[in-house]
């Protein structure tokens, strides 16, 4: 038996029956009249349907709202330009604060330095606290509130408060370098800045005040700093110009008088990358995020109250913005800050055991490192608890679906999930009444008409790979590009290609059991001989090879066509020979076609990433094409683009 031959993991029929997804379906043919046979039945309603699906989400999901008025959807063929409940006006912040109880709301862990935790009740009243400092510091609905913060409890008050308000809140994570802060925050002019006073990695204390007080002369429109203490009782703040203490810019108040606002008003700024120019600044609306982050909390994640909910991430990457929409479901928000290799392999894992998780959220890169590192939590953690795991940034490779089940826990929803800054949600994801298939992404998600092009527009059919494009509105669609009045810029960005279709950038198929598999970002698809090729399928079997850390493979123009380089990171220790480098050849012709073979395979001592840990081909195509990288303050590692300027094996 071949080995996609039958799923990796089942849902019993107790676990189909329990799950909300189910009992949504089931309201959902009560209050229409409408019967499903089965997922891709209530699927298509949704995207037939998107009246009364998104109606029945915002019931099922209790949003709280001051008044939703009675149309669903405006413009319903404009896409974009459809609005989605043109009446209603609600808060965002009162949806994530509706339990005030001795519940958890929090735990956070700074690695092995810092630990607490807040009830319900504690963390309303912490953003009471600040929020009347805000309006006390004048602050208004539509000012912009920003953050340079580690993932600790009081980025996420902080970012309530503001919402509470009717402010809208942007953060970056305390790794960002001065520069690439200045890129994001100076183009918004926000009126107040959050900070801590520094953050743990990899078991030594940053400090984050020197660069903070750079950061300040930067933006003229600061009128005051509040740092946060982390690293200190009694942070040093002289050096840092309008700054003062979290404690002294806190005002007693017991309550919260939240402004409710238009369903499109603006909730957070994110940023895309900056990795090929100065970072675009995406507006996403408090209604739409709140709205498919419930969606797909409830019914794809089947997140419930109580349940401690991890996702493995920075302040700089949405993934943050979306684990915090977990307040919604009256989850528990596990929080963790810090290197998840520190003291070793399983510090993540010893979070999630000792803390009784059901969510664990990682990274593709993360599980990857893990499998190499040898680890085995199944056989040295108590994770019982554990029903779903949930990894993105990056295609999850088959052989970590074989980690997952063989290493981690057979009984588990293995949800692989992919979407975007850009809808600060996702496209396809996981469903816990679906099976799981090795390499496949469940399904296409609720509401969203995803479809796979080629690129005359083409809807391609089972196999076939093309460009990932959504054919209809959805309600977390950016409200604009910060600075884009006309729209211009953000027509470009999704609707150039398909106009009328959001073409996102992934290069994917779509397979027989109607999941989806990944295969890179199509920007950075090769085309030797004219053929596309996804760059996940030469990583696949690259880092396959044990010697092989992890891979880049980049396309470079060559006597009037395309040849294949394939950069490697090794083992400590370990150097590339001719052996080896056959072996990896080798292995990627065996196992894919003589077209994926790279021309040349080079050691390097590093391989350049962005901050929420994407690799970056397309500025290292850059380098070895003879042009500058721009924006060097988008990566975490910078300095890892100079391994691949003047490289002597590209000149022959």
């Amino acid at each position: 038996m071949n080995a996609i031959s039958k799923p990796l993991w089942q849902p019993t029929p107790e676990q189909v029956a329990s799950a909300s997804i189910t009992r949504f379906t089931q309201e959902v043919e009560s209050q229409w009249g409408r019967t499903f046979g089965d997922y891709r039945a209530l699927h298509d309603w949704s995207v037939e349907q998107p009246e009364e699906f998104w109606i029945s989400v915002w019931d099922f999901c209790g949003i709280l709202a001051a008044t939703r008025g009675n149309r669903v959807l405006e413009r319903l063929s404009a896409v974009p330009g459809a609005r989605f409940f043109p009446d209603a006006h609600l808060n965002f912040a009162r949806n994530l604060l509706h339990r005030r109880d001795e519940g958890l709301a929090i735990c956070f862990r700074s690695e092995d330095r810092v630990e607490r935790s807040l009830t319900y009740v504690e963390l309303y009243l912490q953003v009471a606290k600040i929020a009347r400092g805000l309006q006390n510091a004048g602050i208004e609905p539509g000012d912009r509130v920003c953050a340079y913060m580690p993932n600790m409890p009081e980025t996420v008050i902080a970012m309530l408060a503001t919402t509470a308000i009717g402010a809208v809140w942007s953060s970056c994570s305390p790794d960002f370098g001065v520069q690439g802060v200045l890129d994001r925050f100076g183009q918004i002019e926000p009126r107040i800045l959050f900070s801590a006073d520094g953050y743990y990695y990899n078991g030594k204390q940053h400090d984050s005040l020197a660069k903070l007080a750079e950061i300040r002369e930067g933006l003229p429109s600061v009128e005051q700093v509040i740092v946060a203490p982390l690293v200190a009782s009694q942070p040093m703040i002289d050096e840092v110009r309008d700054a003062v203490l979290w404690s002294d810019f806190s005002v007693n108040a017991d309550n919260i008088e939240f402004v409710d606002l238009p369903f499109n008003h603006p909730l957070y700024i994110l940023y895309s990358s900056g990795t090929t120019g100065v970072p675009k600044c995406i507006v996403h609306g408090a209604g739409g995020s709140l709205l498919q982050h419930l969606k797909e909390h409830r019914l794809h994640v089947d997140l419930y109250p109580g349940d401690r909910f991890f996702y493995f991430t920075t302040c700089g990457w949405m993934m943050w913005n979306w684990l915090v929409s977990g307040l919604a479901s009256g989850a528990t928000l596990m929080l963790y800050d810090g290197s998840p290799f520190y003291p070793d392999e399983n510090v993540l894992f010893d979070f999630a055991a000792e803390r009784g998780t059901q969510i664990f959220g990682t990274s593709a890169k993360f599980l990857d490192a893990a499998a190499k590192a040898g680890i085995c939590p199944r056989k040295t953690h108590d994770l019982r608890s554990l029903r779903t795991l949930l990894s993105t940034g990056s295609p999850l490779m088959p052989e970590s679906f074989d980690f997952v089940y063989e290493s981690i826990k057979k009984d588990l929803c293995l949800s692989s999930i992919s979407g975007g800054t850009d809808i600060v949600g996702c496209f396809v994801g996981g469903n816990p009444t679906l099976p799981v298939w090795r390499g496949e992404i469940q399904c296409r998600l609720l509401g969203m008409q995803v479809e796979v092009r080629d690129d005359k527009g083409v809807v391609l059919g089972p196999g076939e790979k093309g460009e990932l494009t959504c054919s209809n509105a959805f309600p977390s669609m950016p409200v604009s590009f910060w600075n884009d009045s006309k729209g211009d810029r953000y027509r470009a960005a999704y609707f150039e290609k398909f106009p009328g279709v959001w073409c996102h950038g992934d290069y994917v198929a779509a397979t027989q059991h109607d999941g989806m598999i990944v295969y890179g970002r199509s920007d950075a698809t090769l085309n030797p001989g004219g053929v596309r090729i996804g760059t996940a399928e030469i990583y696949r079997q690259a880092e396959q090879v044990d010697e092989v850390v992890e891979s880049l493979a980049v396309g470079q123009s060559w006597e009037g066509d395309v040849r294949i380089i394939l950069f490697v990171r090794l083992r400590d220790g370990l150097t590339l020979d001719v052996s080896l480098s056959k072996q990896i050849r080798d292995r990627i012709r065996q196992n894919t076609t003589p077209r994926h073979v790279p021309a040349h395979v080079i050691q390097v001592s590093d391989i350049p990433r962005t901050r929420s840990g994407k690799i970056v081909e397309l500025a290292v195509q850059r380098i070895i094409d003879g042009e500058p990288a721009r924006n060097r303050e988008a990566l975490a590692n910078p300095k890892a683009l100079d391994l691949f300027a003047d490289l002597s094996e590209l000149r022959r």
